[in-house]
């Protein structure tokens, strides 16, 4: 694996397994982190009913954005802060996962600074603060459609070793 993750780090040609034609596929770590998140998107009814729009996906970043809809609010007539957590874990999994290693969180956090609204588009930017070869930081800020911080959201992934197979 560290193997692999010099090989991102460095942007060389990763080797992936071989295909059905007993052919070696060459994929450059952008395409990886593209395949790899798409994969999860399609496979994710949850971040699918949120409405999620990924925005930008790069090797250790993503952004995400979605319309806060009126069947996400609470009773203080105010998004339920599960709506912005839910928005910020999935770009940490898209983040993390998109060296092309299945990375699972093992600690997050997240301090709300403004009240969101129905309407509101939220838009999630992960940036990677760390990675070794077992676990990675990453910190999310969720702004609104003024710019303006609604959200912000600290997480720590373990990464598992295995490989996405796409």
């Amino acid at each position: 694996m560290e193997c692999e993750d010099a090989s991102q780090r460095f942007g060389v040609t990763i080797m992936l397994p071989a295909g059905s034609d007993g052919y070696l596929r060459r994929m450059d770590p952008q395409q990886l982190a593209e395949r790899v998140v798409a994969r999860m998107y399609d496979h994710d009814p949850f971040s699918i009913w949120l409405g999620i729009e990924r925005v930008e996906v790069v090797p250790g970043r993503c952004v995400l954005r979605m319309v806060v809809r009126e069947e996400m609010m609470n009773g203080f007539a105010i998004a339920h802060g599960g709506i912005t957590y839910s928005l910020a874990d999935s770009a940490l999994a898209f983040a993390s996962n998109s060296h092309g290693i299945q990375a699972v969180s093992v600690e997050t956090s997240i301090t709300h600074t403004r009240p969101v609204q129905a309407g509101d588009v939220l838009t999630a930017t992960s940036e990677e603060l760390n990675r070794s070869t077992r676990f990675a930081t990453y910190q999310i800020t969720i702004t609104d459609q003024a710019g303006k911080g609604v959200a912000f959201f600290k997480g720590t992934v373990f990464r598992t070793g295995t490989l996405w197979e796409i």
